[in-house]
């Protein structure tokens, strides 16, 4: 008789879930400490970022999305 498989997904799915969350609190940890720490460094990077055309926001975005997504890749592995 083979073990039952049936409940693997669901501890799967909840390993998924739990990483998902982890993640999600590191980015709130390091997007809060820029405020929290150097308010007025902190508004004037965003004054600078407002000033960019939306190409090079895109640019930034997709280096950023690239660079998490290859962190992401290495530690999967």
């Amino acid at each position: 008789r083979q073990p039952s498989t049936q409940g693997a997904g669901c501890i799967e799915g909840g390993r998924m879930l739990t990483s998902m969350l982890m993640g999600l609190g590191l980015l709130l940890l390091f997007e809060g400490l820029g405020p929290l720490l150097m308010p007025r460094a902190w508004q004037q990077m965003l004054r600078l970022l407002s000033d960019q055309p939306p190409e090079q926001l895109r640019r930034i975005g997709g280096s950023l999305v690239v660079a998490g997504s290859v962190i992401l890749w290495m530690l999967s592995r």
